[in-house]
């Protein structure tokens, strides 16, 4: 089973995690991937330019570099790199995280044994080195308790999913949705049929933590969580009732002091 692994990179990432990224998905592999597309998503800095070369020089035509003139955002980003993607089967991983080494190996197993569209799998979180785990994202294993997840919080951990070329490009790839490009993409795909399956074990080592988190608030992010809220109303996914009570519970979160915010991202990731 061929397949690609998808990227996207601009000019903020640190060529150290990028190029700590890139030997997890290929040094320490057990299955290597067949093709790796990587999106410069606009002008880069020359130092992960230095990175990127070294790669590809290393890697040869395994390594497939789409270079936009201009930022365009990461789901237009992704979105292109999508459709240079040569195999069935494509894996996406976010540029500063770890794979485990039996990532890919582990999926691939999945699609052999289980007739589905899209494999996912819980994430560890950490800040600052590989060691410090502060929390898990644990998700439901089956399609149904999947979608129902759905309804209330993102389905998969995006950068640990794989999933078929094809479903992607019929529910219309990534479109335009600030900081929800990834989980609308999901959801598009369950309307459309596909059957969903999450690893009950982390695959990927996330960089994230209390940062990320902090940038997950304000009344910009309540806003943008909003349109993407009426959005899935508008396309039937969820209810009136459902939208509601989402855009209540969420924008309350989006307002709430930090060390509570805390308290909860540790309870809602380890839940």
């Amino acid at each position: 089973m061929k397949f690609s692994v998808l990227m996207s990179i601009y000019y903020k990432e640190k060529p150290e995690y990028f190029d700590r990224c890139m030997k997890s998905i290929w040094d320490d592999q057990s299955v290597k991937p067949n093709e790796i597309v990587l999106v410069e998503d606009g002008a880069l800095t020359n130092e992960l330019y230095e990175i990127i070369e070294r790669w590809q020089n290393k890697l040869g035509n395994i390594f497939k570099i789409i270079p936009l003139e201009k930022n365009l955002g990461t789901g237009e980003a992704k979105n292109i790199g999508l459709k240079e993607c040569s195999y069935e089967f494509i894996a996406v991983m976010d540029t500063d995280d770890i794979a485990n080494s039996k990532r890919f190996e582990k999926q691939l197993e999945i699609f052999r044994e289980k007739d589905i569209e899209v494999c996912s799998s819980w994430i560890s979180e950490f800040e600052d080195e590989e060691d410090n785990i502060i929390s898990f994202r644990k998700l439901p294993e089956y399609h149904n308790d999947i979608l129902n997840f759905a309804k209330k919080r993102m389905p998969v951990n995006h950068p640990a999913t794989m999933y078929k070329k094809d479903i992607a490009l019929k529910a219309g790839g990534y479109k335009h949705m600030l900081w929800f490009e990834d989980y609308y993409l999901m959801v598009r795909m369950m309307i459309n049929g596909a059957k969903f399956y999450n690893i009950q074990e982390p695959l990927v080592n996330m960089r994230v933590g209390y940062g990320q988190l902090e940038r997950r608030r304000g009344f910009k992010y309540v806003l943008e969580e909003a349109k993407f809220l009426k959005e899935l109303k508008n396309i039937g996914f969820i209810t009136q009732g459902e939208y509601v009570m989402n855009l209540v519970l969420r924008s309350a979160v989006r307002i709430t002091p930090k060390f509570i915010i805390k308290r909860v991202y540790k309870i809602l990731r380890n839940s």
